[in-house]
């Protein structure tokens, strides 16, 4: 079976439609979205339906959070506080609905997938350093964990005897004895300095990770924030990938 994971879409339309238009060469079985569909792009609601559509997985991110009122709007930065103030007039009733049926974490084809962390997977902690993928593998039971929330295609691996190593994402094929938290990038808004969306396809039958990414139209994503006045700092760090 083959799996593609996105994560991290942010109401980018022209981003999400250029990686699902990839994916469908791919020749995947399902689609799973690791969460954060909304928040800093100007298109929540095509977004939410496109993955409500495609994907089989939808989990919640903290920006889905946010946007049901679970998180304070004090944990946001400034720029995401502005982006959610807007994203959430655009949701009516069916957009709080489709986000409030999303799953926190989940469990398929034996690989653990969560947002954030698989520790406190609510509280979304980063993982960015070996100390932060010590704890998410200390509550990771399966022996490869995919995730998003920072942005960047990241791969912690963890041997037999506990060390644990971090890398760019890159194409491999896991050892059956070390155990992993991949983050799978960014759809909407990378921040590796690629502007181009990242994602990944799981192969379970070959065993294989595949990084993708995937150019897309993103002066169209600019022209719609700037015209409903988004943060310059959203706005320019699309073209950047930072």
């Amino acid at each position: 079976m083959k799996i593609a994971l996105i994560s991290d879409i942010h109401a980018n339309l022209e981003a999400l439609e250029a990686v699902l238009s990839d994916i469908a060469k791919q020749s995947v079985d399902n689609i799973h979205c690791l969460g954060d569909v909304i928040g800093y792009g100007c298109d929540p609601v095509e977004c939410l339906k496109l993955v409500d559509e495609h994907c089989d997985v939808k989990l919640m991110g903290n920006h889905e959070f946010a946007a049901l009122g679970l998180l304070g709007m004090n944990d946001l930065n400034q720029f995401a506080r502005q982006s959610m103030d807007w994203t959430k007039k655009q949701l009516t009733d069916h957009e709080f609905a489709l986000i409030a049926d999303f799953e926190i974490d989940a469990v398929r084809e034996g690989c653990y997938l969560v947002h954030s962390s698989p520790f406190e997977p609510d509280r979304w902690h980063y993982i960015l350093r070996e100390d932060e993928a010590a704890q998410g593998f200390s509550s990771l039971k399966q022996q490869i964990g995919f995730f998003g929330h920072s942005h960047l295609p990241m791969i912690f691996s963890q041997s037999s005897e506990g060390t644990i190593r971090v890398k760019s994402g890159h194409d491999f094929d896991p050892d059956e004895e070390t155990r992993y938290l991949i983050n799978v990038g960014s759809v909407g808004q990378p921040r590796d300095n690629d502007p181009q969306s990242s994602y990944v396809v799981f192969d379970t039958a070959a065993v294989s990770v595949a990084f993708r990414r995937v150019e897309y139209d993103y002066k169209t994503t600019q022209a719609k924030m700037t015209r409903a006045e988004m943060p310059a700092v959203l706005i320019e760090r699309i073209e950047i990938g930072r």
